[in-house]
């Protein structure tokens, strides 16, 4: 059977069988609280799989609903779409709306944010299809290592290994002994010649770091398109330089495989479910979304560009043809969820066309106390665990009281409510200064158990807490 033939592309059905309770319920093991949000994204993914089971016309119809989330930093805006995207397979892109400019101004276009929406597809594609071939072509990769190991290092040579009869069956015993230790990995540290294809084009330093994505140009896709082309004429001999490297047998078998790997793949399949994933799966989080309003510009000083990055912006949201490096990529369902604290605007602020393209919009509440103390004790990968796993890594192991935890969360919310209220990335803070100790002496003390007390926080936070100057700097 051909062997290219048994790999299988296709999206992800992950999806499939989750109804949106039940993505909601996936996404509280991650995120605490912001209810809302989760139904809302929930709702829009799951409308997209059933436009997908829509056939004729009707199926072009059917736009996705744009989500806008507002609400202070670190509440879980972010999280919710990425956990979201990541549990339906979906290629996802987090973008800040203030790192682009108008046309025509010095900057990034907001095209660009397809491009490399685009690109993540093909990497996911590929790492997919790569994952289904990885034991064919490591077979092949220790076949073709042995054969340039028995070239290097030929079996009378009794450095490699000691033959001590003659004759055929000698002869093969010995090769059976050198392809067992190549695949246990005991001749590893062993250098042997290797043939590698250099490529004719030089590196492309300087050019590379230009903006080219702007004009949607990849001078690897270029590049790699004029080989191919090459190869073909050659009669399927790969251009470039032939020439044979001495490595170790470690570094030549990772870069077997990788050769390996890409004679065993179809590239033109994985851009073809790449470019369908992008159009019909993929979601741009676009964040700071406030930070273009006209209102905030008139606030932090004149920039004619914000106005400009909207109606920029208006024709990717509503739906337009892209310039990929990879084709053409239509973003009429291509789900945008964009996101902002509006401290000092609101959504309205925003220009009319752009506000009717996000028809969703949720509001995602303040954490307090009791928020903190679920984020710190129920997630699966929860702060306090993934500190005691850190710390169990010099066998030191390090647990939590309840009442630290209580105590760690009050303070949390106080210096939230005193200073820049930044969500639940205070806990990351107060946490840091409260294990800095314990976590610099560790290493000196393997074996050792450690209980964070309340005690031990309020020494730790209490002074810098009443010192609101100092509370500024440190938490």
């Amino acid at each position: 059977m051909d062997e290219q033939q048994a790999i299988t592309i296709g999206a992800p059905q992950a999806m499939d069988s989750m109804t949106p309770r039940q993505i909601v319920g996936e996404l509280d093991k991650y995120i605490i609280g912001q209810g809302e949000a989760k139904k809302a994204v929930a709702l829009a993914v799951r409308n997209r799989w059933r436009r997908l089971r829509l056939t004729g016309e009707l199926r072009d119809e059917v736009i996705p609903k744009n989500i806008i989330m507002i609400g202070p930093t670190g509440v879980g805006k972010t999280e919710i779409a990425r956990r979201m995207a990541a549990l339906a397979g979906a290629p996802f892109l987090k973008v800040e709306a203030s790192k682009y400019t108008e046309v025509g101004y010095v900057g990034r276009s907001v095209e660009t944010m397809v491009r490399d929406l685009t690109k993540t597809a093909v990497s996911i594609v590929e790492k997919e299809v790569s994952q289904q071939v990885e034991d064919i072509a490591a077979l092949n990769a220790e076949k073709a290592l042995f054969r340039a190991y028995m070239k290097s290092n030929p079996v009378g040579d009794s450095s490699t290994v000691e033959v001590t009869a003659e004759g055929e069956e000698s002869y093969r015993s010995a090769k059976e002994r050198i392809r067992r230790q190549l695949h246990e990995g005991k001749l590893d540290d062993r250098t042997v010649e290797v043939e590698v294809t250099e490529p004719l084009v030089p590196p492309i330093g300087v050019i590379s770091n230009a903006n080219l994505d702007d004009l949607g140009i990849d001078l690897g896709e270029v590049i790699s398109s004029l080989s191919s082309g090459m190869q073909q004429r050659m009669g399927g001999e790969g251009p470039g330089r032939h020439t044979t490297k001495k490595m170790t047998v470690r570094a030549a078998r990772e870069m077997l495989v990788k050769q390996e790997t890409e004679k065993l793949i179809d590239r033109d399949a994985i851009v073809r479910e790449a470019l369908y994933r992008t159009q019909d799966l993929g979601i741009i989080f676009i964040d700071e979304i406030d930070k273009i309003c006209g209102s905030y510009a008139s606030q932090s000083g004149p920039d004619v560009s914000r106005e400009g990055v909207q109606r920029d912006l208006l024709p990717i949201v509503e739906g337009t043809m892209i310039n990929t490096p990879y084709g053409m990529v239509r973003t009429d369902h291509v789900l945008f969820i964009a996101a902002g604290a509006f401290h000092v605007t609101k959504p309205s602020d925003l220009i009319p066309e752009l506000q009717g393209r996000f028809p969703i919009r949720v509001e995602l509440g303040s954490l307090g106390k009791d928020e903190f103390v679920r984020i710190l004790r129920m997630p699966k990968a929860s702060l306090t665990r993934q500190y005691e796993a850190l710390l169990g890594t010099e066998d030191v192991t390090l647990t939590f009281d309840d009442e630290a935890i209580d105590e760690i969360a009050d303070v949390a919310e106080r210096v939230n409510q005193k200073d820049q209220n930044i969500g639940a990335r205070r806990l990351h803070t107060i946490l840091e200064k409260v294990l800095e100790d314990v976590s610099f002496e560790a290493p000196e003390k393997p074996g050792s158990r450690i209980t964070v007390t309340r005690d031990m926080v309020r020494e730790k936070i209490t002074e810098i807490v009443k010192d609101e100057n100092l509370t500024k700097y440190i938490l």
